[in-house]
């Protein structure tokens, strides 16, 4: 009996493991379309290596872990006990006397590992990968596009330069009626040759490009100094022949260093969290200490001002505001007005000016709150969406790509929206972090508690029959002057 248990075991997990891996890899695939279909104008013409595409998409992929892994272990096992309730192996096993929770284990086992190889994921390779994507993607988005000198265009890919060419051969090289404007001194169209026909070519390093230039002008305006700006001196060569050299370094992909990205929250693990966390707060309480103090004694400065020139302002100590401000002509009294209202709008400027920047490391702070939390969600949320998916399968008792993939795709969605406005409301510090964040678990957490109640009882909860006794249950309850009314 122990041997055969240990087979259906084995039987059991070689189910699971091929849909896993199958719909794991279907699912990143997709959310890697998305992206590329997102940035595909940031990314094609720019002449990037194919290499670089390459390391792009792989810590992109990375990236889309904490969606794939949660969407792959629902439908993995919905299909596998979808499968063995619509082929009757589901059956075979419990009349062998073997319980649900019994065929469940070695999954609830490895539910359990992927669990914590999903936290080590999130807490240690995670940052990294984030680190790596955003500093590539920073990189490729600010690359220029590749050089691409089209007919009839004004081409100010060069720095310093704006070249148009009238016409190109078939060969891409030859050209006819040039131009190209010198910008390199910032004094507008003042530099300019021109060519009847000329050639192309780029250096075997990709660093320089020639222009060889045939039976063509050169006009510049001599702009240096006061009196030549008046007289704007013009002169005008001749040539028969001309090379042009133009540097092409403004085309390398140049790489950023990572280390201006380390500071982002995303960057982190929960330790880097937890201290920079800290730290914002420890800043964000001495600012409003300072903020306290330094009102105070601007308040205080103003309160002490002796505007009524001090002995005279000392005798009239006890009268009314009134009676004091009657004291004065029309023109003190003016000016002290204006001096209130200066000093009231400064007052206004400075509170508000504090109030900004305490709400942005307020945000700051729920920021890595978020982000903290979000390290043991995805674990959380493997070990429920297998709870659910699994006695679900056995419920339904349909497999393959059909049945499973709209449920659980159905239930995916649902899950991700209550997720991701859980975070929007802890972002915009609506609700407390851990409600936000954990929201979507617990409201899932529930369900899946009662699918495994009602799978490991044999509940018939896609039984028609049952459902009409629960309909003809709720109808007894129902006054029969209703029931005569419908």
């Amino acid at each position: 009996m122990q041997l055969k248990l240990k087979k259906i075991h084995f039987l059991v997990v070689r189910t699971y493991i091929g849909p896993l891996v199958l719909t794991f890899f279907i699912a990143l695939f997709i959310l890697l379309m998305q992206f590329l279909w997102k940035y595909v104008d940031e990314l094609v013409g720019k002449g990037l290596e194919w290499y670089i595409i390459a390391e792009l998409l792989f810590y992109a992929s990375a990236t889309f872990v904490p969606l794939a892994l949660p969407l792959a272990i629902l439908l993995s096992s919905l299909m596998t006990f979808g499968n063995f309730g619509e082929h009757y192996e589901l059956v075979a096993m419990k009349s062998a006397g073997l319980s649900l929770r019994r065929i469940m284990a070695p999954l609830v086992i490895l539910s359990f590992v992927i669990s914590i190889g999903a936290f080590y994921f999130s807490n240690n390779i995670l940052p990294r990968a984030n680190l790596k994507f955003h500093s590539i993607l920073y990189d490729v988005r600010k690359q220029r596009l590749a050089l691409n000198i089209k007919e009839g265009v004004f081409y100010k890919g060069i720095d310093g330069f704006v070249i148009r060419v009238g016409e190109k051969d078939e060969d891409g090289k030859t050209l006819r009626n040039i131009m190209i404007y010198d910008h390199r001194n910032r004094n507008g169209n003042t530099s300019l040759t021109t060519a009847t026909s000329g050639s192309m070519f780029v250096t075997s390093d990709q660093k320089h490009l020639y222009f060889n230039l045939f039976d063509g002008h050169n006009y510049e305006e001599d702009l240096e100094g006061r009196r030549k700006m008046e007289s704007r001196p013009f002169r005008r060569t001749a040539f028969r022949e001309q090379s042009r050299r133009f540097d092409l370094s403004g085309f390398e992909l140049n790489r950023t260093d990572e280390n201006l990205f380390r500071s982002n929250y995303r960057m982190f693990n929960i330790r880097q969290l937890v201290v920079a966390r800290d730290s914002i707060r420890e800043e964000l309480g001495e600012k409003k200490a300072d903020m306290r103090v330094n009102l105070i004694r601007h308040l205080a400065q103003y309160a002490s001002t002796d505007s009524a020139g001090g002995k005279e302002a000392r005798a009239l100590e006890g009268q009314s505001w009134d009676s004091l401000f009657a004291a004065y002509g029309e023109k003190d009294r003016w000016r002290y007005i204006e001096t209130a209202l200066n000093n009231a709008r400064s007052a206004k400027e400075r509170i508000r000016a504090n109030r900004m920047d305490h709400e942005w490391r307020e945000r700051n702070i729920r920021k890595h709150e978020v982000e903290f939390h979000r390290k043991f969600t995805l674990s959380f949320a493997c070990l429920i969406l297998f709870f659910i998916g699994a006695p679900l399968g056995a419920i339904i008792r349909k497999g393959g790509l059909g049945m499973p993939v709209v449920v659980s795709i159905l239930l995916f969605v649902i899950f991700h929206i209550s997720s991701m406005t859980g975070e929007r409301l802890s972002k915009e510090m609506v609700v407390p972090t851990w409600q936000g964040m954990w929201i979507a678990s617990a409201i899932f957490l529930p369900l899946g508690v009662y699918l495994s109640i009602k799978a490991t009882t044999d509940a018939p909860l896609m039984d028609a029959d049952s459902w009409r006794k629960v309909f003809r249950r709720l109808e007894q309850w129902v006054p029969s002057g209703k029931r005569r009314e419908q």
